[in-house]
């Protein structure tokens, strides 16, 4: 009898805030999950952290489970050094799951890189964020039908990604996606003939500047013709959503990097921030 695919990863990580510093005071993981030393890249005391799968991507059977916990007034920003790949599975699929609990006054900016599914790949996501008072948050989530320029646009059999968002009065935020079989590129509803989507998401329910953050970013997200196509819509309760459409993968980055910024400094004040990944 053949035993199972694929391996269990877990990461689990905490955040305080010791002075004008934010540091780390947990951090365990088995492979294949991994988290590098965190940097203090802007000389504001928050911590930038990169999540890393030393394998190389996800594989069918996988199972890996993120924690990440920010202490009272923390200011965490957590991304990954380049794209995940999620490989072929023949039939289990893998499954990813980030919990992310934000404490009273904490900052959080969630900003991996977009997943690329491979031809036959069947990914499960869940991404939850748990704020509490006085807490925001900044979260990404993006990735692309596939590698166009091999062929590979919409074989992936299963993507199933989903984000939830809850303070204390309840739901913030829930969103899923899931898209099963084969689709035919360019019809209607395949993205619109473009080949990334991306989701970036601020929530900020004790922020009374969210009204006007909806047109802010209007005027602050470029539009460079045919790349790429966001839309921006407030949330019912304590945040903005904004959805985008790229017809390659600098054109989406170029986009939720305009996003991020418009947010960092209507919000915080703050210049954009570079995570000098090349």
């Amino acid at each position: 009898m053949l035993g199972r695919t694929g391996r269990d990863g877990s990461l689990d990580v905490a955040f305080e805030r010791r002075g004008s510093r934010t540091v780390l005071t947990r951090r365990r993981f088995t492979l294949p999950l991994q988290a590098l030393e965190p940097v203090d890249l802007e000389g504001t005391g928050a911590a930038t952290l990169f999540l890393l799968n030393p394998t190389g991507g996800v594989l069918g059977g996988d199972v890996l489970d993120t924690r990440v916990e920010l202490g009272a007034g923390a200011w965490v920003c957590l991304s990954t050094p380049s794209a995940t790949r999620v490989y072929r599975s023949r039939g289990v699929p893998s499954l990813q799951r980030v919990s992310l609990r934000v404490g009273a006054g904490a900052r959080l900016e969630y900003l991996p890189d977009h997943v690329i599914p491979s031809p036959g790949a069947r990914f499960i996501q869940s991404v939850q964020v748990d704020l509490a008072p006085g807490a925001s948050a900044m979260l990404c989530d993006a990735w692309s039908v596939g590698r166009v320029a091999r062929g590979e646009a919409w074989l992936f059999d299963l993507m199933d990604s989903g984000v939830t968002v809850r303070d204390a009065e309840g739901l913030v935020f829930k969103d899923r996606l899931v898209l099963e079989g084969a689709c035919g590129w360019g019809e209607l509803g395949a993205a619109e003939g473009l080949a990334y989507v991306a989701t970036f998401l601020c929530v900020a329910p004790a922020e009374p500047r969210l009204a006007d953050l909806v047109q802010g970013l209007a005027e602050d997200i470029a539009r460079p013709e045919g790349e790429a196509r966001a839309g921006i819509t407030p949330l019912a309760r304590g945040g903005v959503l904004v959805r985008i459409l790229a017809g390659s993968a600098p054109a989406m980055q170029r986009t939720i990097a305009q996003a991020w910024a418009s947010c960092r400094s209507r919000l915080w004040g703050l210049p954009p921030k570079a995570l000098r990944k090349t």
